[in-house]
């Protein structure tokens, strides 16, 4: 057996992470009504469209975060199915780190009925076509729509990186 001489002093844990990247993780939900199109909300803190979802808090797994942004956001209990995407999305505007995003199959609603929307959050709601969404999205959103629309039809998850 061989050993090493003894090399510099260990990196306290709280040093070592510390110095580590630092990304934001956010979820939301795919769902759909019974002609496919994809159900997005208008938030009134920005200028396009999205998914229902928001921000993974501490403690909470991607999933659990979807689930409660969709009661939150819609006041919809769904239950969140398979991964579709997940979507590396390099800082953006004013947010100086990546995000990871999660987009998870919350399945089909056969329509708006039932949905009550977080007024302080939301604006409005709807369902879209894919080429309807691109006139309300950027391209990077519209880009995770159709991965999410692929992903679902194969039964797979896309990984979407810039």
């Amino acid at each position: 057996m061989r050993l090493l001489p003894p090399g510099p002093p260990m990196i306290p844990p709280d040093v070592f992470y510390a110095g580590l990247h630092k990304v934001i993780a956010a979820a939301a939900g795919f769902i759909t009504d019974s002609e496919g199109r994809v159900l997005l909300v208008k938030p009134n803190y920005r200028d396009h469209w999205g998914w229902p979802g928001g921000h993974v808090d501490e403690g909470e797994s991607p999933e659990a975060a979807c689930g409660r942004e969709l009661r939150e956001e819609l006041g919809l209990s769904l239950p969140v199915g398979p991964l579709l995407v997940v979507n590396w999305v390099d800082p953006l505007d004013d947010r100086p780190m990546p995000l990871v995003h999660f987009l998870f199959d919350c399945g089909t609603l056969a329509d708006g009925d039932g949905i009550v929307l977080q007024e302080e959050e939301l604006d409005g709601f709807g369902f879209f076509t894919a080429r309807e969404a691109d006139a309300l999205m950027p391209s990077y959103l519209a880009a995770r729509l159709r991965a999410a629309q692929a992903a679902r039809t194969a039964g797979t998850v896309v990984y979407l990186s810039p």
